[in-house]
This record gives structure tokens, C-alpha cells and sequence, in this order.
């Protein structure tokens, strides 16, 4: 068993190694700036005269948002097909952290940065590592999250922090921006993320980090700008992380290397970004599945019920390509595409709990994917007497060919306290090519979308009509290469936005959004075996209010979603006909309200329901995994007697949530506590930050969510340690 649990990485491929000459390249080319890039002596005419042209310079169309006082949330966002927008100026709910955020924090993973969010939680995937994000009570999967705005090219299952600029998270359905997401679960919300780029003043960062259960690493963050008036921009980041987490035996290893490159003239601007991602999990703790009449008592919170001989390795490589080309004043055309290489492998075992004891099985699954997303458009600002308009029009086309072989392993005894570690298990049964999986299923999605966002009263009333067409097509195979069901339809979602500014820093905004999925297929356990169902519209109302002074900012939003449910009749057909039905409260405030005192907080109420489900046990009950009632509270407190000393605390709760459709099981409700401190000084003559953050501080055990009818494990206490460097 220990050879089983010592599992390491393997060699990195001969490409993997072709990606990490490349970042050297660009770390020694970021490092061999022209010394006027750092000299701050009057002498250094040229850099004088850059800072004095990017003053006096507007903020270009692709620049981000300025963000509220202490930086940790954007003002704005990258709403799609809108492009960069004030929050204030849009009918939607959406929030942004930033890599301030990001670092003050030690966010490790996505979860980790939403962990401040009132209306998110996470929880993992059903059988392996991968989070998976509940938005106003939905479930989005990690691959429906999407990367500088293009779907099918993020990293799958765990993406590390590190290159990442800003996160953000939409609160509601977002087709019209978007598109169909490829796995069709952005119903409640979805996710953005948005990689670093150069900024103006030269960096050079280096970050190590540990915990007090043994992971070390390093992050390395190198940003130059080059040229008369700094057109052309690289930022370099290379981080490594490595050891034993506070769950018992679990050991996690990953790597990031980044490269993002910019060139910004007067009216062209061009990017590319190269990210590669490697994580591996050994001996992660699973998440537990229940076959009975109760739930059982969570383990210790550091007890590991898994089996040494599992793991979870991913790698990723992503490309990105982009254009902005302003061809009138206030008329801006764009063109971005992004491919995506996965290779992964795992072995699975999730223990399986009943009255009649507990069990286990394995599952191995290599798996292959390749993503490719590509998007056009264009944007433009014109005015019909008093009334202004601003119109986009786009088309997108998201392909992804997914390729996997299974083994499988029969069930063994096990336990969730005592876990007996078990030889690993020969299969029992096997399908596809195991060396080289062949492809299973292939989506392709086209869309085009048209609106017009209409202004009057100077801009204080503005109402956004919009349409987009969405091709859906989805291909699946067999596991020797036959073809099983093809898929082939079409629909049109509307929106209908309305923004009304009474006052400089207060918008009220109203919306009637749809989001959109390829429909379910049907199980083998009905009568219309593998028939697949008609795409799935869910429809949102939503109404609120948005406040920003600068310092600091509100909402509020009241929503309802519906989306059709799904489940076999007593016909024993599969069919549509129900729907399940949140309605919701939301409430948040963030920035710096106080001088020296920094918040993100809120709350959000939900209330699910399911209609028309055909049965008297079921109709009109709770939906699987859906808090009734969460609040987050994070505070910041600049000590006023030790200047640089910055206090942090984090409290986060949640409801308790049903099991099963028939209301029977349920968890109780948490809360989870963390603490922190941070001290920015200067250290031979270098900026220097220490941040030490103690999550959990009870070390309390809870299971966290039931999202997907199984149960997840809260994290143990946990320990960070990091300093931060500048040089």
C-alpha cells in the first residue's frame, strides 16, 4: 500500500516540456526590458515621456474596470456580447474579485475565491475532484465555466488562481450574452475568468507559500511594457504547488505556467495568451452517495475515508487569440478564437452508505478532450435625434470532442469511520481503447445574436432588446466507435432589459432573460430508452437596485427561474413535464465604507419548488441541494496603531438542504468561521506582505452541500501561510 499511495506525477510530455521552454523564453524577454523601464531618475527621458502618454489616454475599450476602495471588488465586468460595461449601466447582478482579492486571500482554487459570495457555494463533482459552483440554487459544472469569454477552452475540474486577473460571476440566465453553455447547466448564473495581462508599471512578483500540514510553493509574476507609449505588453506567471492538505493523507500537486502578450495602438489592439495547467490529487477525499432511509454522521473533519490507491490527474493546454480593431469613432469590431488539449486520468472510489452497511467501488477513466471556440462581432454607439443606441451583433461556435474508455471494479466493503484500505481491485469490466479513448461525444454549438440598447433622458432610462439563434448539435458513440444518437435543433431566446438612473450613483433594473440546454437523454431504466428531449429554455425575472459611490457598493435583486425537471412517469416514460421554480432575495454590500474598514457581505433567500413533478410525494417539495437562506460576512480592519497591519474575518452560512426529491433526508444547517492578519512593510528596501489565514477555525465537521443527490465534506482547519515580494 505504501507504493500505491507514493504515486507522483509522471514525466511531463515532450510537448509539456516544448510549453516550459517557451515560458523560459518569455520570462528571460520580460527580465531584458530596457533599463528605463524600471529607472525612475529624472534623466530617463523615455520613460517619462511613456507615463505622460498613457495619462492622457482614455481607458481603452479592452481595459478592466476600476475597482471599488481597497481593490478587492470591479466596478465592472465583461458582460459578452456587451463587452466591458459599468455594473451600474447593465439590467443584470453580477460581481467581480480581483487578483487583490485573489492574493490577500490565498485563494488556491475558484472555490476558494467564491467562498466571499452570498449567493454561491461549492461543492465537488459527482465521483471525482472537479468543483462544481451552486448559483441562486443551480448547479453550473466546471465545464460551463468560461475563459476571457469563450466557452469550451477552460481547464476542466480544478483551475488554479494564479494567472487570473479577475473572476466573474453572473448572477441569473445568461444566454444572450454567452451562449449555450457546452454542458447546458449555466441556469443560475454563470462564470467568467479573465487572465492577467501587463499593466503599465513594471512587476516583478515572487510569492512562497505553505500551510501548517506541509504544502510548499512558489509563484513568480513578471509584467513588462515595451515601446515609445508601451504598446506591447507580456505578463509571465510560473507557480508550483506541492504536499500534504489538512484532510489526512490527501496529497496534492499542481503546476501553472502563463503567458499573456499584448500589442495597443490607437485603434487596433491584439492579444494572445498561452496557459498550461497540470494538477494531480492522490488520495482525495471523495464525496459519499446514500442509498437508504438516512444520512449518515460526518467523520472527524480531517478523517480521509478514501482508498491510497485513487487519483485525479488532469493536464491542460489552452491558446487564445484576439483582435479589437475601432474602424469609426465609437465602432469597435472584434474577433477571438481559443483550442483547448485535456488529458486525464483518475481512479474513483466514493463510498456508497445504506442500512445494510457501506461499500465502495472503482472506477477508472482515462479521458481526452479538445475544445475549440471562436467569436465575431461588433459594437457601436449612434444617435436618432434624442435617443441613443448602443448595438452589438455577434456569432460564436463552440466545439468539443470529448473521448473516454472506462475499467470498472465491483463493490468491496468499506467504512466512512474505520476505512479499511483494500489491494486495488482487477476489473471486472472494460470499454474503449484505454491507451487511446476514442470519441463518445461530440457537441457543436453555432449562435448569432443581434441587440440594441436604447437611451433616453440622457442616458438615465436605458432599455437593451435582444435575440440570439442558437444551433444545437450533439453527436455520441458507443465505446467501440458506433454511432448512438445524433441531435439537431434550433431556438431563438430573447432578452428584454430595462436600466433606470434617477439619481448619478443609484440604477434600478429589471430583465427578462432565458437560458438554454441540449436536453436530457433518456436513462435505461425507461420505456423511451436513449430518446433525447427537446433543448431545455429556462425563463428569469428579475428585478433591483445597484448603488456605487466609488468607495463603496449595494444591490439588491428579486428573481425567479424556471427550468423544466425531468423524470421518468408512471408510464415508465422519460419525459419533461415538470418544473422546478427559485424564487430569491439577494442582497450585497462591498468596498470600503469606513476608511481603514473593508466588506463583502450579503444574504440570499431561496425559495424552491417543485411543480408538476406527477407525483403527490414529490410535487410541490424542495428541490435537491437548495439552501433556503445563506449569508457571508468578510471584514477587513487596518490596525491604525501599527501602520500595514490589516486584520481579516470571514463568516459563512448556509441552510440546510434536502437529499432526495421526497423531502425525507436533509442536512442541518453551518456555519464556518476564518480568521486572518496581513503585514505590508518593506524588507531590504522591497515591498513585502506576510498574510497568515486560519480557515475553519473550529475544525468543524458538516457535510456542505447534497447538490446532485450526494453528499460533500466541509474542508478541516485549515493553515495559510505566504510573503509576497516586489522587486
Amino acid at each position: 500500500m505504501p507504493v500505491l499511495r507514493s504515486q507522483t506525477l509522471q514525466a511531463a510530455p515532450a510537448q509539456a516540456l516544448a510549453h516550459r521552454a517557451v515560458i523560459v523564453a518569455a520570462i528571460a524577454v520580460a527580465f531584458s526590458a530596457p533599463a528605463y523601464a524600471q529607472d525612475a531618475s529624472p534623466s530617463a527621458d523615455n520613460t517619462l515621456a511613456a507615463v505622460k502618454v498613457q495619462a492622457s489616454k482614455e481607458q481603452l475599450p479592452g481595459d478592466l474596470a476600476p475597482t471599488f476602495a481597497g481593490g478587492q471588488v470591479a466596478r465592472g465586468a465583461d458582460f459578452g456580447v456587451l463587452g466591458q460595461q459599468r455594473t451600474l449601466d447593465v439590467p443584470f447582478s453580477m460581481t467581480t474579485y480581483t487578483s487583490k482579492l485573489i492574493e490577500d486571500q490565498q485563494a488556491r482554487t475558484i472555490g476558494d475565491v467564491l467562498a466571499n459570495d452570498p449567493a454561491v457555494r461549492t461543492a465537488y463533482g459527482f465521483g471525482n475532484f472537479a468543483e462544481t459552483y451552486i448559483i441562486r440554487g443551480f448547479q453550473l459544472d466546471g465545464d460551463d465555466v468560461s475563459l476571457n469569454g469563450l466557452y469550451g477552452i477552460t481547464p476542466r475540474q480544478l483551475v488554479a488562481t494564479d494567472a487570473l486577473e479577475r473572476v466573474d460571476v453572473f448572477k441569473g440566465a445568461n444566454t444572450f450574452l454567452n451562449g449555450a453553455s457546452p454542458n447546458g447547466s449555466a441556469v443560475g448564473g454563470g462564470l467568467n475568468l479573465q487572465l492577467k495581462r501587463a499593466d503599465d508599471k513594471p512587476l516583478t512578483r515572487v510569492t512562497l507559500d505553505g500551510t501548517a500540514s506541509g504544502e510548499i510553493g512558489a509563484h513568480v509574476d513578471v509584467g513588462r511594457r515595451f515601446g515609445s507609449e508601451g504598446q506591447f505588453g507580456i505578463r509571465v506567471n510560473q507557480a508550483n504547488h506541492d504536499g500534504e492538505t489538512s484532510i489526512d493523507g490527501e496529497h496534492r500537486r499542481d503546476n501553472t505556467t502563463a503567458v499573456s502578450l499584448d500589442w495597443r495602438g490607437d485603434k487596433l489592439r491584439l492579444y494572445g495568451d498561452f496557459l498550461y495547467q497540470r494538477q494531480r490529487v492522490n488520495d482525495g477525499r471523495p464525496t459519499v452517495n446514500v442509498s437508504g432511509g438516512f444520512i449518515p454522521e460526518t467523520p472527524s473533519a480531517t478523517y480521509n475515508y478514501a482508498q491510497t490507491w485513487s487519483y485525479s490527474s488532469i493536464e491542460d493546454t489552452v491558446g487564445i487569440l484576439r483582435a479589437e480593431y475601432d474602424f469609426l469613432p465609437g465602432w469597435t469590431a472584434y474577433i477571438a478564437g481559443g483550442m483547448r488539449h485535456t488529458d486525464e486520468h483518475g481512479e474513483y472510489s466514493s463510498p456508497t452508505v445504506s442500512a445494510t452497511g457501506t461499500t465502495a467501488s472503482r472506477l477508472g477513466v482515462p479521458h481526452k478532450e479538445d475544445g475549440s471556440s471562436a467569436e465575431a462581432g461588433v459594437r457601436g454607439h449612434f444617435n436618432t435625434g434624442p435617443v441613443s443606441h448602443f448595438v452589438t451583433a455577434g456569432a460564436s461556435i463552440v466545439r468539443v470532442d470529448s473521448m473516454s474508455a472506462y475499467t470498472f471494479a465491483g463493490a468491496f466493503p468499506t467504512s466512512l469511520y474505520d476505512t479499511p484500505q483494500v489491494p486495488y481491485p482487477a476489473s471486472t469490466l472494460s470499454a474503449g481503447n484505454l491507451a487511446n479513448p476514442g470519441t463518445v461525444g461530440l457537441n457543436l454549438m453555432r449562435s448569432a445574436s443581434v441587440s440594441d440598447t436604447l437611451g433616453f433622458l440622457n442616458d438615465r432610462v436605458l432599455f437593451t432588446v435582444g435575440a440570439r439563434y442558437q444551433e444545437l448539435h450533439t453527436d455520441t458513440f458507443d465505446y467501440t466507435g458506433k454511432p448512438t444518437r445524433a441531435y439537431d435543433d434550433s431556438i431563438t431566446t430573447p432578452l428584454f432589459g430595462l436600466v433606470v438612473k434617477p439619481w448619478q450613483n443609484v440604477a434600478f433594473f429589471a430583465n427578462r432573460s432565458e437560458a438554454l440546454a441540449i436536453g436530457d437523454s433518456a436513462p435505461n431504466t425507461a420505456v423511451n430508452f436513449g430518446e433525447q428531449l427537446p433543448p431545455e429554455k429556462s425563463k428569469q425575472y428579475e428585478v433591483g437596485a445597484k448603488y456605487d459611490n466609488g468607495k463603496y457598493g449595494a444591490s439588491l435583486a428579486l428573481f425567479q427561474i424556471e427550468k423544466p425537471l425531468t423524470y421518468t412517469n408512471s408510464a415508465g416514460f422519460f419525459v419533461d413535464n415538470g418544473r422546478e421554480r427559485h424564487r430569491g432575495v439577494e442582497a450585497s454590500v462591498y468596498g470600503e465604507p469606513l476608511r481603514g474598514v473593508r466588506l463583502i457581505a450579503g444574504a440570499t433567500y431561496i425559495h424552491g419548488t417543485q411543480l408538476d413533478t406527477g407525483s403527490a410525494t414529490t410535487d410541490g417539495n424542495m428541490p435537491i441541494g437548495v439552501p433556503t437562506f445563506m449569508f457571508n460576512v468578510n471584514a477587513e480592519y487596518d490596525v491604525p496603531v501599527l501602520n500595514g497591519l490589516t486584520l481579516t474575518a470571514r463568516w459563512i452560512h448556509t441552510g440546510s438542504q434536502y437529499l432526495n426529491v421526497t423531502n425525507t433526508l436533509s442536512i442541518p444547517a453551518w456555519d464556518r468561521f476564518d480568521l486572518g492578519a496581513r503585514y505590508a512593510t518593506v524588507l531590504f528596501g522591497k515591498p513585502t506582505t506576510f498574510r497568515a489565514s486560519v480557515l475553519n477555525v473550529a475544525n468543524k465537521s458538516y457535510w456542505s452541500s447534497t447538490i446532485g443527490g450526494y453528499l460533500t465534506q466541509g474542508a478541516p482547519r485549515t493553515v495559510l501561510l505566504s510573503m509576497t515580494t516586489d522587486f
